[in-house]
C-alpha cells in the first residue's frame, strides 16, 4: 500500500489564515470530485472559518472523559474506517487528551498516512521543536506543544501562509481571531509588532531553507550537474594569503547587489597537509567573512581547481571570486595557475571573477613538494617508468648506441630506477631494479643472449647495481613516509589551532562545528548523541547531513565523549590516524553544547534578574512614592471629617489644596507607570498629523508653576509632523524634570528653532547637571540620578519622554548647558511640505 501524501500550511502566528486556506483547498478538491473529509478542524468561534466548514463532510469526533470533564478529539478509527482520499487535520502540534489513541496529533496523522490517506494539516512556526528556544527568546513564552521538525520536513508540500504584522494586528483588533475580552492582552503581549516581525522572518527563513533542500534533492535525483541560479551564491577561493581579505570584501559587495545573496569562503587544504597558509591569517579571514554575514568552509582536495569547482557546484553557487596569482612570471612554468584553470573549466553556468590586489606578482615562494602521499596517478607513472623504462632504454642502447660500455649501461639503468623511485616509491623502483638487472645480464653482459655471466667482475657489478637501486628506492620511500607524517602533524596542528581559536572566541555554534567535521573528513552526516544514563535511550543533541545516526552502533565512525556522549559519523570508515583529530572535534562539540546551554541559562537568569529589578522598583514605587501622597490625602481628609476641631475657611482651603496636590502627584505617577507599560509592550500607536509647536508646548506647562518657565517659541516655526498628545506628554515630563532640579531663583528656558528637516525644542536648566557617563543612563526606567530625594518620582519621566519622542519619529538627548546645568534637546520632524528653505540661524544661536 502506497503511503499517503502530507501537505502542510505553515504560519508565523495564530490568525494568519492557515485553517481558512486549508478549507479553501478542500472545497477546490471537492469541486474536482475528490473524496475529502474533515477529520478534525477547530474554528475557534471565528465566523468566516465556520462558514468554510459548510458543504464539507465531517467525521464525528470522539468524546473522552478526563478528570470529570468531557473533551473531543479526532476519532482515528472512524477516519480509517471511512477511508477518504484526503483528510483535513488541523493543529498538527496538538497534544491529545490522556486516554487518546496517541499522545500527539502528529502521531495520529502518521497512522493516516501509513494507511494511504492523504492529509492536509496546519502548524505554526513556533511549534517546531528545534525552534523552541529561539521562539522563547523572542516572545518570552515557552511552547509546550511541539512537533518534530522531521515530521514537517517529510511533507510533500509546505505552503507558507503569510501576513504582515500590521494586518494581523488589525485582524486581531477587529475581533477576527480572539474574543474581544482577550484582544488587549494579546496585542500587548504575544502579538506585539516586534514579536510578529521576528516570527515572520523565522518562518520565511525556515521555508527558504526547505525550498533549498527541495531544489538540491531534485537536482540530485535528476542528476542535474549544471548550476541553477535560484539566488546568488558567491564562493570565495582563499589561499591563506593576505589578499583574502580583499576578496572577501569584494564578494560581500557583489552579494549586496542581489537580493538574498550569500557568500561562502572556502579554503582548500591538501590531503598531505603541505601548505604555506598561515593559520592566524585564516582565522582573521574566517572572522571577517562571518562578520559580513557569510560562512567559512575548509575542504580537503589534492587538485585545488577541481576541488573548488566541485564545492561550488555542490552548493549551487553562481559566481566564484579568486585573486590574481601572486606568482612571478618564471613560476608559470609549473602550470597555468588555479585562476586560469578554474576559469577554463567553470563552464557557462559559473561566472569567475579574478580580482586584483596588492600582492599580485610579488611571488609566493618555491612550489612545495607534494610527494608525501603518492597519488594514484604518480604510482601509475612510477610503474610505467619502472617497467617500460628499462625496456625502452635497452632498445635504444642496442639499436642506437651499442658500444657505450657496460659501466655506462648500468648508470643509465640506475637513472631509470631512481626516476621510478621518485615517481612511484619503493615497489616500482624494486621492479625497475629487477627488470634492469635481467636486461643487463641478457643484452649487455658477455656472453650476451644467455643467462650465463662469464666474468665474475660483471656479477659483482650487477649485484652492486641491484643493491644501489634498492637502497635508493628505500631512501626515497622513507623520506616520503617521514614527510607524510610531518605534513599530517602540520594539518592536525592547523585544525587544532582553529578549534582553540573558536574556544577562545566562543563563536562556533554546534551546527557549524558539526558541519566543519563533515566537510573536513568528507562524511555524509554527523550527529552528537547523548544520554542521561547507561540504560537511557540516546537522543540527538545536534546533527548535520541527511539520515544522521540515531545510535552509535549505526555509525561508520563512533568517537565517545565521556560516559554519556558520542560523536557519530556516517559516510565511510576513517583510518585510525584520523581519530586523534576527530577526538579533538568531539571534545570541542561537547564544550560547545555545554556553552550553549550555559548561555541559555544565563540569558534566562538575566531576564529573571531584570524582571526582579523592575518588580523591586515597582514595589518601591508602590510602598513609598505612591503611599506618600496617599498618606497626605488621607491625613487631610481625616482632619476635615474630624468633629473635634472647627476648621477655619483658610485651614479648610489649605487641606483641600493638599488633597488636590496629592491627587495630582498620584495621577502623574500612575500615568507614568501606565505609559511605560504601554511603551514596553509596544501598544503606543501615534496619530501623526501637522501641528504647531506654539500651540502644543504651552499646553505641556500646566503641571509646573507659572513663574518657573520662560517660553521662547517663535510663531514663524514650520509645522511639525507629530502626535500632539504624545509630544505634549514628552515635553511636560522633560519640563517637570528640569523645574525639579533647577534652583528656586532660576527659571527654566524652553525655546525652539528650525534646523534642516526638523525642529528642536530645548529645555535649559541651571541645575547641578549630569556627567557624560550618566547622560544615557538617566533615560532608563526607574533611574534617578544622584541624591534625588525620595517622594519626587519613581524615575520614569525621562524614560517615558524618550519613548514618546521616538514613537513620533523624533529623538531626545541630553547636553551640557554652557555655564552649568543640563539641556534636554527634543528634535521632531517637520511636515513634509513645510520644510524650511534655510536654517533659522538666529534662533539656533540664541538657544
Amino acid at each position: 500500500m502506497a503511503r499517503g501524501k502530507l501537505r502542510i500550511y505553515l504560519g508565523a502566528a495564530p490568525g494568519v489564515g492557515k485553517t481558512y486556506a486549508m478549507l479553501s483547498e478542500a472545497h477546490r478538491r471537492v469541486e474536482r470530485g475528490t473524496d475529502c473529509v474533515v477529520a478534525f478542524v477547530e474554528h475557534h468561534g471565528r465566523p468566516r472559518t465556520e462558514v468554510m466548514l459548510h458543504g464539507l463532510e465531517q467525521v464525528p469526533r470522539k468524546d473522552i472523559e478526563y478528570r470529570g470533564s468531557t473533551f473531543t478529539e479526532m476519532d482515528v478509527d472512524a477516519v480509517l474506517a471511512r477511508r477518504p482520499q484526503v483528510a483535513l487535520v488541523d493543529e498538527l502540534a496538538h497534544t491529545n487528551i490522556p486516554g487518546s489513541r496517541n499522545p500527539k496529533r502528529w502521531q495520529d496523522v502518521e497512522e493516516l498516512l501509513a494507511a494511504g490517506i492523504d492529509v492536509i494539516s496546519t502548524v505554526n512556526i513556533q511549534h517546531l521543536e528545534s525552534l523552541g528556544d529561539v521562539v522563547e527568546s523572542i516572545t518570552g513564552i515557552r511552547q509546550q506543544e511541539t512537533v518534530p521538525d522531521e515530521v514537517v520536513r517529510r511533507a510533500g508540500q509546505i505552503e507558507l501562509v503569510d501576513m504582515s504584522p500590521e494586518a494581523l494586528r488589525r485582524r486581531m483588533a477587529h475581533g477576527n481571531i480572539y474574543k474581544p475580552d482577550k484582544v488587549d492582552a494579546a496585542l500587548s503581549n504575544y502579538f506585539r509588532p516586534g514579536n510578529l516581525t521576528a516570527l515572520r522572518e523565522l518562518a520565511l527563513l525556515w521555508v527558504a531553507d526547505r525550498v533549498d533542500e527541495y531544489l538540491n534533492e531534485y537536482r540530485r535525483e535528476h542528476r542535474v550537474s549544471t548550476i541553477w541560479g535560484s539566488r546568488e551564491r558567491i564562493v570565495v577561493g582563499l589561499t591563506g594569503g593576505p589578499e583574502g581579505r580583499t576578496l572577501i570584501r569584494r564578494a560581500a559587495r557583489l552579494a549586496e547587489k542581489g537580493a538574498g545573496g550569500e557568500v561562502l569562503a572556502v579554503y582548500i587544504s591538501r590531503s598531505d597537509g603541505l601548505t604555506a597558509a598561515s593559520p592566524k591569517e585564516l582565522a582573521v579571514q574566517r572572522t571577517l567573512v562571518e562578520d559580513l554575514g557569510g560562512t567559512f568552509h575548509q575542504v580537503v582536495g589534492d587538485d585545488i581547481p577541481v576541488a573548488l569547482l566541485d564545492f561550488a557546484r555542490g552548493v549551487n553557487a553562481t559566481q566564484i571570486v579568486l585573486g590574481v596569482s601572486r606568482r612571478k612570471g618564471w613560476q608559470y612554468v609549473f602550470g597555468p595557475g588555479v585562476g586560469a584553470t578554474v576559469a577554463r573549466d567553470s563552464g557557462p553556468d559559473l561566472d569567475v571573477h579574478l580580482i586584483t590586489h596588492d600582492e599580485v606578482g610579488k611571488g609566493r615562494g618555491l612550489p612545495v613538494a607534494r610527494g608525501a602521499r603518492l597519488g594514484r596517478a604518480r604510482i601509475v607513472w612510477g610503474w610505467l617508468v619502472g617497467v617500460l623504462g628499462p625496456i625502452l632504454l635497452t632498445w635504444l642502447l642496442t639499436s642506437v648506441a651499442p658500444d657505450v660500455g657496460l659501466a655506462n649501461d648500468m648508470l643509465l639503468f640506475l637513472t631509470a630506477t631512481v626516476a621510478a623511485a621518485l615517481l612511484g616509491g619503493l615497489f616500482p623502483a624494486l621492479a625497475s631494479a629487477v627488470v634492469g638487472s635481467l636486461l643487463l645480464n641478457w643484452y649487455f653482459t658477455p656472453p650476451v643472449h644467455t643467462w650465463t655471466i662469464a666474468d665474475p667482475k660483471n656479477i659483482v657489478a650487477i649485484a652492486v647495481f641491484f643493491g644501489v637501486a634498492g637502497s635508493v628506492a628505500s631512501v626515497v620511500d622513507l623520506a616520503a613516509r617521514r614527510t607524510h607524517q610531518a605534513s599530517r602533524l602540520r594539518t592536525e596542528s592547523e585544525i587544532l589551532s582553529f578549534l582553540a581559536g573558536n574556544v577562545l572566541r566562543g563563536e562556533t555554534s554546534l551546527d557549524a562545528l558539526l558541519d566543519r567535521v563533515r566537510e573536513t573528513f568528507g562524511m555524509e552526516s554527523v550527529a552528537l548523541l547523548e544520554r542521561t544514563g547507561e540504560t537511557a535511550p540516546w537522543t540527538c543533541a545536534g546533527s548535520v547531513g541527511p539520515e544522521p545516526a540515531e545510535v552509535p552502533e549505526d555509525a561508520d565512525v563512533d568517537v565517545p565523549v565521556g560516559d554519556h556522549m558520542a560523536l557519530s559519523l556516517r559516510g565511510r570508515v576513517l583510518p585510525a590516524a584520523d581519530r586523534r583529530v576527530l577526538a579533538a572535534f568531539a571534545a570541542q562539540a561537547a564544550v560547545v553544547l555545554d556553552r550553549q546551554r550555559l548561555q541559555s541559562e544565563a540569558s534566562r537568569a538575566k531576564e529573571l534578574a531584570e524582571g526582579n529589578r523592575i518588580r523591586t522598583a515597582l514595589l518601591a514605587a508602590v510602598s513609598h512614592d505612591l503611599r506618600t501622597p496617599l498618606a497626605g490625602i488621607k491625613a487631610a481628609v481625616t482632619s476635615l471629617r474630624s468633629d473635634d476641631v472647627e476648621w477655619s475657611e483658610a485651614d479648610q482651603a489649605e487641606l483641600l489644596a493638599a488633597i488636590e496636590e496629592g491627587a495630582d502627584r498620584l495621577d502623574h505617577l500612575v500615568g507614568n507607570l501606565l505609559d511605560m507599560s504601554r511603551l514596553q509592550t509596544g501598544t503606543v500607536t501615534p496619530i501623526i498629523r501637522e501641528s504647531d509647536l506654539d500651540e502644543v508646548v504651552p499646553m505641556a506647562l500646566g503641571g509646573v508653576p507659572e513663574d518657573s518657565v520662560e517660553l521662547d517659541i517663535p510663531e514663524s516655526l514650520p509645522m511639525v509632523h507629530v502626535d500632539r498628545g504624545l509630544l505634549e506628554r514628552a515635553v511636560a515630563n522633560v519640563v517637570e524634570n528640569a523645574v525639579k532640579y533647577s534652583p528656586p531663583d532660576q527659571r527654566v528656558l524652553v525655546s525652539a528653532s528650525a534646523l534642516a528637516d526638523r525642529v528642536e525644542v530645548r529645555v535649559v536648566d541651571r541645575g547641578p547637571g549630569v556627567p557624560d557617563e550618566a547622560k544615557d543612563r538617566i533615560f532608563e526606567p526607574f533611574q534617578r540620578y544622584g541624591d534625588s530625594p525620595r517622594g519626587v518620582g519613581v524615575g520614569l519621566g525621562l524614560a517615558v519622554a524618550r519613548g514618546f519622542a521616538e514613537a513620533v519619529g523624533g529623538t531626545l538627548h541630553a547636553e551640557d548647558t554652557p555655564g552649568g546645568g543640563l539641556t534636554m534637546v527634543l528634535a521632531v520632524p517637520t511636515a513634509p511640505d513645510r520644510r524650511p528653505e534655510q536654517t533659522d540661524l538666529s534662533a539656533a544661536a540664541t538657544s
